[in-house]
């Protein structure tokens, strides 16, 4: 019975920070994108944007949005928390559309179908089950190291172009920041349980603010270097693909492995995939002012999420 309850708890916050993250990618989209390419990783580029309330809401939509991941990962397992907020590109889409009055087609229904049944799915055959809440020194540095590695290897794959190559590997760099995020996180949250004099003076609190600085910088200039159909998609993906991974190798999640779940959480897997980046591909999506930074507009590129 409190295993239920904890699950429910886990789930219905984590449902409910998916829907801030999309507001507040939505929000911080829009201001980033108003500012010149040249500015993007750099430093400055938050000091920019800090002058607009847009991006500021954003802000505070994404601290809303944090506190109920929080929340969720306190309760339930990284992997679990970490692919329902997948869901967010589900509602970060309508809002856009909302917003700037656009229309969802046929195809962002069956991508959007795609990933819920992606995720009904795995979470049902693959049950992830909550592991430990911390591990040994040693592989939080393996974890550290092997974070920064990747998302060192990312950026540099970004290269300084505006462009779809740039807001991918942006993304995808914050993607992995976002898990590490979720990681320190989890074992925060089991650190608070003993008492916030505990928490303060765990090392992981201090680790979780740096990946989450990371996580807000990488966000922003991948927003900045395009549109959310390069950038959020793969930003989507990355983040709970990494989170299971760690979970799985060095926390003890364990996942469902008998008679045909491997076959099903592996199709699953791809169906969320495949309507992620349908999604990021569609018509609503590039209902924008511009295709990117610095690129021009092409098609029948229209204003949303600019």
């Amino acid at each position: 019975m409190v295993r239920h309850l904890r699950d429910v708890i886990a789930v219905a916050a984590a449902l409910g920070a998916a829907l801030g993250y999309a507001a507040s990618s939505v929000m911080q989209q829009r201001a980033a994108q108003e500012e010149p390419p040249d500015e993007a990783r750099k430093p400055g580029l938050l000091l920019r944007l800090v002058r607009q309330p847009l991006w500021l809401a954003g802000l505070a939509a994404d601290g809303v949005a944090y506190m109920l991941q929080f929340v969720a990962l306190g309760h339930g397992s990284i992997a679990l928390v970490q692919l329902l907020l997948v869901s967010g590109l589900l509602f970060a889409l309508p809002l856009g559309a909302l917003i700037s009055r656009c229309p969802i087609g046929r195809s962002d229904l069956v991508a959007g179908g795609l990933v819920v049944v992606g995720l009904a799915t795995f979470l049902t055959v693959a049950a992830p089950a909550p592991g430990r809440g911390n591990a040994p020194t040693s592989t939080w540095v393996v974890i550290g190291a092997g974070g920064v590695i990747v998302i060192g290897a990312l950026v540099l794959l970004a290269g300084r172009r505006p462009g779809v190559r740039r807001a991918t590997a942006l993304g995808a760099a914050a993607g992995v920041a976002n898990a590490l995020v979720a990681v320190f996180s989890k074992s925060t949250a089991v650190m608070l349980a003993h008492g916030l004099p505990h928490a303060l003076m765990s090392w992981q609190l201090y680790a979780l603010l740096a990946s989450g600085a990371a996580s807000l910088a990488l966000a922003s200039s991948a927003f900045q270097a395009g549109s959310l159909a390069a950038s959020l998609p793969m930003l989507t993906v990355v983040d709970p693909i990494a989170a299971t991974i760690i979970g799985a190798l060095f926390f003890g999640e364990s996942l469902t492995i008998r008679g045909v779940a491997p076959i099903a959480e592996v199709a699953s897997i791809a169906a969320i995939v495949a309507g992620v980046f349908m999604l990021g591909r569609s018509p609503l999506v590039h209902c924008t002012h511009g295709s990117g930074a610095g690129e021009p507009v092409r098609l029948s590129l229209r204003a949303m999420l600019r």
